[in-house]
């Protein structure tokens, strides 16, 4: 086979000239040596030499590569390799939004605040979300409504359901629905999170702090859609985009709205406000610069935002939720 950039000359097995680059034979033999030396003496590849020649190969774009892995599959297993090094608190849900359940509440609340949700579980507390004592599963709450209404019908009908007389105002604390749930710190890697719920059979883990109080919540559907991306089910509501336009150098946000999303849709460099590189948010950056949760009805003009004021819309005494982004004239600015 000749090669028509080849710079060198050899012999094929029929004596015809064979053409290679010195550097790719140099290179070809020097690793074929290598590897047969390995093969002789049992030597193996170091785990880290295996990750980054499999992390190569994901980045490889040769035709020799093309079918192998296709564009859904390389994303997986980019994401396998990273998950290695993944905390717990790269996939939490933040404290501010759990949504959870004191353990007095009656059960027609409970299932009020299902409906309301829309989750399958929810934490129990006991007095606030710092003293969790576990969780409630809905499948757990039907169930035992639906065995405290079942009644036997007389000339054997068979078991029938009365809803009237299932106790609705019973605290739920007393009706031992209530499961255990993991406690991890946020450090713990995302993968030893997931053997332990495998091991336990517990899907939800409350992440907790240096001081014991709950910062956040992850289940296991958060980890998995670290590697296959986001799950929705039939139930899920389609999010409104967290920044939309709302008239000539205005915008409506969400104060979960990402930095990168917000610079995009703003035209400004956030990356320069000289922020603390844990915030990522647009309610964080607002409450970093102010130094406190700004009120409803307060306008902010902050001079790492360039020009752009913030007026609050929605918030409560722990954080922001909806904001109005204003671009200044120069003069006001």
């Amino acid at each position: 086979m000749s090669d028509a950039h080849s710079q060198s000359t050899g012999t094929t097995g029929e004596g015809s000239p064979r053409t290679e680059p010195r550097g790719e034979t140099s290179e070809r033999s020097s690793e074929s040596w290598i590897d047969r030396l390995r093969l002789a003496v049992g030597w193996k590849p170091s785990a880290a030499a295996l990750r980054a020649d499999l992390e190569s190969a994901l980045e490889e774009t040769a035709p020799a590569y093309d079918g192998v892995f296709s564009v859904e599959e390389r994303a997986m297993i980019r994401n396998i390799l990273r998950l290695r090094e993944t905390r717990v608190d790269d996939v939490m849900i933040a404290r501010a939004e759990i949504e959870g359940i004191d353990e007095d509440t009656t059960l027609d609340r409970v299932l009020l605040r299902f409906m309301d949700s829309g989750h399958s579980r929810m934490p129990v507390y006991r007095e606030s979300l710092d003293e969790a004592i576990g969780m409630i599963h809905i499948r757990d709450l039907m169930s035992h409504i639906a065995h405290t209404s079942t009644r036997d019908e007389p000339a054997g009908g068979g078991p029938s359901l009365d809803l009237s007389r299932a106790d609705l105002s019973v605290r739920l604390a007393d009706t031992g629905l209530v499961r255990p749930v993991l406690f991890v710190p946020g450090s713990m890697p995302a993968t030893d999170l997931l053997a332990r719920m495998q091991q336990n059979r517990i899907q939800m883990a409350l992440v907790i702090d240096e001081f014991g109080g709950v910062d956040g919540l992850v289940s296991l559907e958060d980890i998995v859609e670290t590697v296959v991306g986001d799950i929705e089910d039939e139930h899920d509501v389609e999010e409104d985009a967290a920044i939309v336009i709302a008239g000539t150098g205005q915008w409506m946000a969400d104060a979960r709205a990402g930095l990168d999303e917000v610079a995009g849709a703003i035209g400004i460099d956030l990356a320069e406000a000289g922020l603390d590189e844990e915030v990522e948010t647009l309610g964080g950056l607002v409450v970093s610069l102010v130094g406190r949760v700004p009120a409803i009805g307060e306008t902010l003009h902050l001079d790492e935002l360039g020009g752009i004021s913030v007026e609050v819309l929605d918030a409560d005494a722990r954080r922001l939720k909806r904001l109005r982004l204003v671009r200044m004239a120069p003069d006001a600015a």
